[in-house]
């Protein structure tokens, strides 16, 4: 089981992004960093894979996450979902124990 799955609706809207400009890096990084009022604070940028990273590619997706990152997200489900109110990647983290009331930061 990989440390984090891609959903098929987030595999495609990654490749579109990546399509569109080949600059960009190679795949999507999704970190875990300390911040935000609940403790913890999801970034992601379109970048390549540094040594040490973990690779997970699902339908020509590249999901890179740093060491640190790997334990936080273990089970993790990365989405692309669209409403109403606009449209984004979206994590689906088992390890999140409470959110802040803004839902832009976590605590495991």
């Amino acid at each position: 089981m990989p440390v984090v799955t891609i959903t098929p609706s987030a595999a495609a809207a990654l490749a579109g992004l990546l399509a569109k400009d080949e600059t960009t890096g190679d795949g999507l990084r999704l970190e875990v960093i300390p911040g935000g009022c609940s403790g913890f604070e999801y970034s992601m940028s379109l970048a390549d894979a540094k040594d040490g990273d973990e690779v997970i590619e699902h339908e020509g997706a590249r999901l890179i996450l740093d060491k640190f990152s790997v334990p936080y997200l273990l089970g993790a489900e990365v989405d692309y979902e669209e409403s109403f109110q606009g449209a984004g990647f979206v994590i689906k983290n088992p390890n999140a124990t409470a959110a802040c009331g803004c839902g832009k930061s976590f605590q495991t």
